[in-house]
């Protein structure tokens, strides 16, 4: 498998991004790799692959000592789930947190990724630190069914 060079700058950068996640809303891991360009040493179409694993790993670091200063809680996997066994510790934190953050889960134990999802943060912070544009978790609207009428005003 392929193995970050230097985890620790990503790491940061991630954490650094995970800050900005106001409460109340999530991002997912692929999000997050998406807006950050791929490590030096690391061939892109390698981090578009694993870049999401590595926003994962990144996680887990923190989330394993519950470092109090990032909202890890806050980061999902892109079905809208949380990716922690469900028996752990971390995982039942992970809910409990985002429940007293206002997040709902439905039957499937799944955030509606529409109503909740982090749409990234503002263009300044992106500039920078030298990030991509972030991608919206929402699914873009369907266009109305049938004939529209088009407004003259």
């Amino acid at each position: 498998m392929y193995t970050l060079p230097d985890p620790l700058p990503f790491y940061q950068l991630v954490w650094d991004i995970v800050r900005q996640i106001p409460g109340g809303q999530v991002a997912t891991y692929g999000q997050i790799a998406a807006m950050i360009p791929a490590p030096d040493g690391v061939d892109p179409a390698d981090y578009d692959r694993l870049g999401p694993r590595w926003v994962g790993d990144a996680m887990n670091a923190v989330s394993r000592v519950d470092d109090p200063s990032i909202p890890w809680h806050r980061v999902i996997n892109s079905k809208g789930g949380i990716s922690l066994p469900d028996e752990s510790v971390s995982s039942a934190l992970q809910r409990a947190r985002l429940r007293a953050e206002d997040v709902e889960f439905d039957d499937h134990e799944r955030v509606d990724l529409d109503v909740f999802g982090w749409d990234g943060p503002d263009d300044a912070y992106i500039s920078a630190h030298g990030l991509k544009p972030p991608r919206s978790l929402k699914k873009p609207k369907a266009p109305p069914e049938g004939p529209v009428q088009l407004s003259l005003f």
